[in-house]
């Protein structure tokens, strides 16, 4: 039985039949956030958060944002969005391993992999403006919302 209102937010991509409780944003939509150098990408960050759709981020992407360079202030900004951070546990490694084997072991993929599983293993859609990177994720589970 369900309580009335404790369901999570969610989000429906119709055209797509898609359906997640949060969005998982790419590392490059934490840089642009952060320096606010796209207008559409930033409406559509603040869109999700005025629907109440979680924002979370891998710790692998959080980690890249993490390397720079931006400001105390930038950081501050995009901490300010996120639901989480998520960790990488052993699964999480294992999935992402998984993923690096299974398309092809492209040089340096790791990072790719490890945010593409933490969105899959999550049934979180992943926003990135880098599709062409993680579309060999897709026939193993992967959502994208651009």
């Amino acid at each position: 039985m369900s309580i009335p209102g404790s369901e999570p937010p969610v989000i429906r991509a119709a055209e797509r039949g898609m359906v997640t409780s949060s969005i998982h944003l790419d590392t490059n939509y934490l840089i642009r956030f952060a320096g606010n150098t796209s207008p559409t990408l930033t409406k559509s960050v603040l869109g999700w958060l005025e629907k109440g759709i979680p924002i979370e981020v891998s710790a692998m992407a959080w980690a890249e944002f993490r390397c720079g360079p931006l400001t105390d202030e930038d950081c501050t900004l995009v901490a300010e969005i996120l639901s989480s951070v998520l960790p990488i546990s052993r699964e999480l490694a294992d999935e992402g391993a998984r993923l690096f084997n299974a398309t092809g072991r492209r040089s340096r993929s790791l990072p790719d992999c490890i945010i593409a599983a933490t969105a899959i293993t999550s049934g979180a859609l992943l926003a990135t403006e880098n599709n062409a990177d993680f579309e060999p994720f897709i026939r193993h589970g992967l959502k994208l919302v651009s």
